[in-house]
């Protein structure tokens, strides 16, 4: 556990790939620099699995979602982006444009890949229901820090939490980029930013949660 806090610093280059179907960012969050692919066609996607996550066996994977905020009574939005983040490698998949990739149903289905979040039983149902994907192998990193760190106040934990509590570092999390459009057909780079650094912070705050004895 950290002693002190501070603010993470955070920002995006783009690097303006000529393509309508990808591009690729770096997204520096503190010391990291975060190789992102925001991605919206299935064969990047599929290559990008492939590139990433070859060996299966004991793999850990930070995963998060996004949708456009509900703003109609009884009305759900569904998955709008999907992000799957291994060390300083994440992908943004914009998959309410996309068919989905066979590659990307079975990673997700593979009992060998733990896939880490807050929140991510529920993440994993509104997949199930709004795309029939199965995400088998899930563990919520909040009942995970709440015995690691022996705090049962951290069950109730949000991710900006644990990141003061296991990263030392308060992560701003502007309301503008969360309630933003994100089923839009191409996002801002400040939202691949936000999707970036959550789906890492995922990753990040369960690989040191693992480590503890």
């Amino acid at each position: 556990m950290q002693d002190s806090n501070r603010v993470a610093e955070m920002s995006v280059v783009d690097h303006y790939l000529p393509y309508d179907t990808h591009n690729l960012y770096d997204v520096v969050f503190d010391t990291h620099t975060i190789r992102t692919l925001l991605a919206s066609d299935p064969s990047v996607v599929n290559s990008w699995i492939s590139e990433n996550a070859a060996q299966r066996l004991g793999l850990m994977v930070g995963l998060d979602i996004e949708w456009r905020p509900n703003t109609q009574r009884n009305m759900q939005n569904p998955v709008a982006t999907l992000q799957l983040c291994l060390g300083p490698h994440c992908l943004v998949f914009q998959i309410i444009h996309s068919a989905i990739p066979p590659s990307l149903v079975s990673f997700l289905a593979d009992p060998n890949v733990t896939f880490y979040g807050v929140g991510i039983h529920e993440d994993a149902e509104k997949l199930l229901e709004d795309y029939d994907l199965n995400v088998v192998n899930v563990r919520d990193l909040r009942p995970l820090a709440a015995q690691k760190l022996a705090d049962p106040d951290l069950n109730r934990a949000g991710l900006k939490t644990l990141g003061l509590r296991l990263l030392g570092l308060d992560i701003r999390k502007p309301q503008r980029i969360t309630r933003s459009r994100w089923d839009n057909p191409w996002l801002t780079p400040d939202q691949v930013q936000y999707a970036a650094v959550d789906a890492f912070l995922s990753y990040e705050i369960a690989r040191r949660l693992t480590s503890y004895s």
